[in-house]
């Protein structure tokens, strides 16, 4: 780890808390287990998940873009000897040059998509439709990735994680579809990237060793003849995660209860229970039907040489004939009513031991909406009938279901259109036994009262106003803009329809603005027919059981006790030979001669300044303010600081309350529907967010963490012309927000609550990250009282307190209010193009005009923090949550205030998290997940695993990471991966229409800067030699005081 003189305590003892969320069973017995399934797409690794396709989204057109656009529609189109040319067309609303081709001799269908964009896209995707649900496709989209014919390493994926720039590299498996996609903006990167993956879906060494399939899906394992035999595998665990989830439960038997007869009837991820069914055979046989070039969907998406794209291709396709592979999704015909035994579903799932499940059942009523394919318009009708009825807090439904009271929050997610047919779903959480058939009953009420009495103007202006403003901006934030466009292709595409069609909007738009204009009752309309005339529906009722986790472990105790029963002893043998075989093979390292197979980057490819963002500072009124230039297509971004210093401590954990009640009680002049429905049809949204930033010593020296920025930011977006609105509402909402609103409030809190018991469930490696941080700093403490376990308890608290002594919890909003508008303790925040920020600032003066001046003599109330917030030892820890696998963590702060943390530390912190932990804690353990994490600014570290089937195991693989850096034998080129691995953290990119990524400084001037994030990256590439790094880790030994 670092050197020896930037290490004053070479031989101190570090403090290590060790935090585990764990399923009962596992705390009790140091064991665990179960199952699930959804129509989500699942994914290999912790980096950026997928989702469901994204609403097609384009830019409006700049007139710089418009001459750029005319140049890239004029240029000749590309051509290849071996692809014929299909399709060739422009795509207005994004302004790209898209062409369709067919490989000539291996039938692949190619869509190379022109664009001036340097973060490139690819992605290759299959049609993947499974007959059961033993997780085939989930366990070949992992399995693929370990080692193919030209790359030899065992994980190629995770040897490109080490070393690459890239933006994007994972892979989902969905219902129906495998896609595979990477993204860089290092065009040698890039093409790196590409062939790896491109060799992997072809070429997998998985097909030929069983062993691939016994790491990443199932095997039996058996180390002695008395012990147990039990079941390992990284998809058998992760999906026991998901089976674990009351929501991914619902979601998967309302899919399967709507699509009896097709292909979403069973479980694309692998149901736990039948995933010991899939055999090698069938593993290897699913492979060579389905990842042929003829089942294929080969995309190219950014800036790089279109000729370069189809020459590649070629290479890898020209091995393989045309094929008609067997892989059809058929379509689920929509019947008059379903059967009794999918109509109606009751389900258990499991509950905390000792939870009180009155009040725990979920109801959700579901719809199988088309079977013929929607057109663009009707698509386009659906997505605003869906916002109109749930799309906001005061949108028809979603407000009538949390105002009744009958549960806790709104789910089902309403329409979701990723998949080949529709479905529209909706209900609530938490709802006692006895209320369920009124939720029912209040889901139809609410669609008939719409169909007879229609929507009013100002909803439907506001939701086709946000449509419309989502389609022309095309924000993907981080997310790259290419895999946008690549997802919402796929959406037609894999069903062998046009592509290029979800992505256009203009015709659609102008078809159904004028049927509206003609008074046609278009949304109604289908509001009877596909939902209130739809007999094609089902209910699913979800029953909270207590026992039903331990019933599980002792059913699958069960069963395996039976399965070994059955074997003689040459069997047992054999698996306790294959046990000891897979463990070998996991164990072992890679050749030189198969790292050398990689593709790698040197340190000469990473860029050595970085990219400063544009950045004025100003004083108006006495309101600090930045700006900053960027390209941004006439939209203003306007991010409005509070300053949460000014509040004592105890007023912190009501924050995130008070955020909400700022857009979701209502004004003084109008109530909640008519606020919601004025900023839909304005602006293009407005929200809340809290960002807390620790502030950067002058000398780069380990911070204390007690010098906090913390604000609370109201972000909206308009386009110019509509900035008086944006920031009348922005004025509006921080004066006259309407605190004493306490039924909202009681149902927000309700819905709050929910949702974080919901995720430490899900995301239980999350909270266990912030609880770890919370004895050693007091930006520690905070984000855990605010945001962690403890915020959970004071949640339930303050529930009580809305609903027993609500005006005592009125007066802490108001007084909170009168102390956050203070004047020039806030801070104002403006992203646009040059032009945009002139002609806003007339909206901007009188706003400033309109504040408040506050108490001007308000100061911070940091130092006091220090001593009135909750203080949390650092002890060890473990909380039981209702799930069958756990999340492990160990952490402490391995750097002291004043001390000097060198770039050597996380490029070692990187290693560990795709060396020695992926292959101890993921491959060798099972888990989904195991990382480290590493703080330059203050210090800690910690180890976390996620979906982990073991406890001890992996406490015991953490305690190791020491004697493996100080053994470690790493070549020039493994350091020099490293590194570069490590820069992808340290490099911001700027989209179209990007907020831009900050660090706040205080106190003022209040300055946004990315310097320190470069002042680090200089200090990576200088790197260490592998003989200083060797030296670096015997210093940095972990062990528990």
């Amino acid at each position: 780890l670092p050197p020896a003189a930037e290490m004053r305590a070479a031989s101190r003892a570090v403090l290590m808390s060790m935090l585990v969320l764990a399923s009962s069973t596992s705390l009790r017995l140091g064991a665990g287990v179960l199952r699930h399934g959804a129509s989500r797409p699942f994914n290999r690794g912790m980096s950026r998940r997928g989702g469901s396709s994204p609403v097609a989204l384009a830019s409006a057109t700049a007139p710089q873009e418009c001459t750029a656009a005319e140049a890239l529609a004029a240029e000749p189109v590309v051509t290849h000897p071996g692809f014929d040319v299909m399709k060739d067309d422009m795509v207005d609303e994004y302004g790209v040059r898209a062409t369709i081709y067919k490989h000539k001799k291996s039938g692949a269908e190619v869509l190379s998509v022109i664009a001036p964009d340097e973060n490139k896209v690819f992605g290759i995707t299959f049609r993947t439709p499974p007959k059961d649900s033993t997780g085939v496709p989930h366990i070949l989209e992992h399995s693929v990735l370990c080692g193919s014919r030209k790359f030899l390493s065992k994980e190629p994926f995770v040897e490109l994680l080490k070393g690459s720039l890239q933006t994007f590299l994972n892979a989902f498996t969905y219902p129906d579809r495998t896609c595979y996609p990477v993204a860089s903006c290092n065009l040698k990167d890039f093409y790196n990237l590409i062939n790896v993956y491109l060799d992997a879906v072809l070429h997998p060494r998985a097909t030929n060793d069983d062993l691939v399939l016994q790491q990443e899906g199932w095997h039996y394992e058996l180390e002695k003849p008395d012990d147990p035999l039990v079941f390992k595998g990284v998809v058998y665990n992760e999906m026991k995660g998901v089976y674990s989830s009351p929501d991914a439960l619902l979601g998967r038997a309302a899919q399967q209860a709507l699509f009896p007869d097709n292909t979403y009837g069973v479980d694309s991820g692998g149901d736990p229970l039948v995933i010991p069914d899939l055999t090698f055979e069938g593993f290897k046989g699913f492979h060579d039907e389905l990842y042929h070039p003829s089942n294929a969907k080969i995309y190219f998406y950014g800036d790089d040489p279109a000729p370069q794209r189809l020459a590649l291709l070629d290479e890898y396709l020209s091995e393989f004939d045309a094929i008609n592979p067997d892989s059809e999704v058929k379509t689920q015909s929509k019947k008059a009513s379903l059967p009794a035994e999918s109509a109606r579903i009751t389900q258990k799932f499991p509950a905390a031991e000792g939870e009180d499940a009155a009040n725990k059942h979920m109801i959700q009523m579901n719809w199988l909406l088309n079977e013929a394919p929607m057109s663009s318009k009707d698509k386009l009708a659906l997505a605003v009938v869906d916002h109109l009825l749930l799309g906001t807090s005061a949108a028809t439904l979603q407000k009538a279901l949390t105002d009744s009271s009958l549960g806790s929050a709104v789910i089902g997610g309403g329409l979701s259109d990723e998949l080949k047919q529709a479905t529209f779903s909706v209900g609530l959480k938490g709802v006692p036994p006895e209320k369920v058939a009124d939720v029912e009953a209040l889901v139809v009420k609410v669609l008939e009262k719409v169909v007879k009495d229609g929507f009013d103007d100002s909803a439907v202006e506001a939701s086709m106003n946000s449509i419309e403003f989502q389609l022309r901006e095309f924000n993907t934030g981080s997310f790259p803009r290419g895999l946008s466009f690549m997802l919402g292709a796929m959406s037609g595409w894999i069903y062998d329809r046009d592509p290029l069609e979800p992505l256009r909007f203009e015709e659609a738009l102008a078809e159904l603005k004028a049927e509206l204009a003609a008074g046609k009752p278009v949304f109604t309309d289908m509001i009877q027919a596909l939902l209130l005339d739809n007999g094609h529906k089902s209910v699913i009722e979800m029953v909270p059981d207590s026992g039903l986790e331990q019933v599980q472990v002792a059913e699958e105790e069960e069963r395996l006790a039976e399965i070994k029963a059955q074997m003689s002893d040459d069997d047992i043998e054999r698996v306790i030979q294959d046990t000891a075989r897979l463990k070998a093979a996991q164990a072992a390292h890679d050749s030189p001669e198969a790292l050398a197979t990689i593709p790698a980057l040197t340190l000469d490819d990473l860029a050595k300044e970085g990219l400063e963002l544009p950045n004025e500072v100003g004083l108006e009124q006495g309101v600090t303010i930045l700006r900053h230039d960027v390209p941004s297509n006439g939209i203003v971004y306007a991010d409005i600081g509070l300053d949460l210093t000014l509040l004592p401590a105890e007023d912190l954990p009501f924050v995130s309350l008070f955020s909400r009640c700022l857009l979701q009680t209502g004004t003084a002049t109008e109530d909640q529907v008519t606020l919601s429905r004025r900023i839909g049809a304005r602006t293009g949204g407005l929200g809340t967010s809290m960002v807390t930033g620790v502030k950067v010593p002058e000398d780069d020296t380990i911070a204390t963490g007690d010098e906090l920025v913390h604000r609370l930011f109201l972000r909206g977006k308009a386009v110019g012309g509509k900035a008086d609105d944006l920031f009348d509402l922005a004025r509006d909402v921080l004066m006259t927000a309407r605190l004493d609103n306490q039924k909202r409030v009681i149902e927000m809190l309700k819905e709050s609550k929910a949702g974080l018991e919901s995720s430490l469930v899900s995301s239980g490696h999350s909270y266990a990250s912030q609880r770890l941080s919370a004895p050693h700093t007091l930006a520690g403490r905070l984000a855990e009282t605010t945001g962690g376990v403890e915020y959970l308890k004071f949640l339930r608290d303050l529930l009580d307190a809305a609903e027993n002594d609500w005006p005592s919890v009125q007066a802490r909003l108001e007084r909170m209010r009168s102390t956050l508008l203070t004047k020039s303790k806030m801070v104002i925040n403006l992203s646009a193009d040059g032009q945009t920020l002139q002609d806003i600032q007339p909206s901007i003066d009188r706003f400033l005009s309109a504040l408040p001046e506050g108490d001007e003599s308000a100061v911070s109330s940091l130092e006091s923090w220090k001593a009135d917030m909750p203080s949390f030892a650092a002890s060890n820890e473990g909380f039981v949550v209702p799930t069958q696998v756990n999340y492990v963590g160990k952490g402490g702060r391995v750097y002291q205030p004043g001390e000097r943390a060198s770039g050597a530390t996380s490029v070692v912190a990187r290693s560990l998290r795709t060396g020695y932990l992926w292959d101890n804690v993921r491959v060798i353990g099972g888990a989904y997940g195991g990382f480290c994490r590493f703080s330059p600014l203050t210090g800690t570290f910690s180890y976390l695993s996620y979906r982990d089937p073991n406890l001890l195991g992996t406490i015991e693989n953490y305690d190791g990471a020491a004697e493996f850096l100080t053994t470690l034998d790493i070549t020039d080129e493994a350091l020099a991966q490293a590194i570069i691995g490590t820069n992808v953290g340290h490099r911001p990119t700027i989209h179209i229409c990007p907020r831009p990524s900050t660090t706040v400084h205080h106190p003022p001037p209040v300055t946004i800067t990315t310097t320190p994030r470069y002042r680090w990256r200089p200090r990576l590439a200088d790197g260490p030699g592998p003989e200083r790094l060797r030296s670096d880790a015997a210093l940095a030994r972990w062990r528990d005081r």
